[in-house]
């Protein structure tokens, strides 16, 4: 098993149960495909370095879990289509 970061940041016009819902979603995709969570951090909102979807300022949350080569791709897609999300990004720690 090799271990993973991802960062995403959702929207900033986001219901703060929906945040809560979004990240419960990520993590429930990590441990379904049998993935182990090392830490979840919730940095809460924050100016973005530039305009991103029309947004100024976003919810930014890591997430570093150990698993298999192929759940970071399922991540990724779980990522890419969700509504919330303005931006993400999953890398292999070394």
């Amino acid at each position: 098993m090799r271990r993973y970061e991802t960062l995403f940041v959702i929207a900033p016009n986001v219901a703060e149960e929906e945040v809560k819902a979004t990240i419960e979603k990520i993590k429930g995709v990590i441990e379904n495909g049998g993935g182990v969570i090392e830490n979840v951090d919730e940095w809460g909102k924050r100016r973005l370095a530039y305009e991103i979807k029309h947004f100024n300022e976003g919810y930014y949350v890591l997430i570093n879990f150990t698993a298999n080569p192929d759940l970071p791709k399922e991540v990724d897609r779980v990522l890419r289509i969700s509504d919330n999300v303005i931006r993400h990004i999953v890398v292999k720690l070394d």
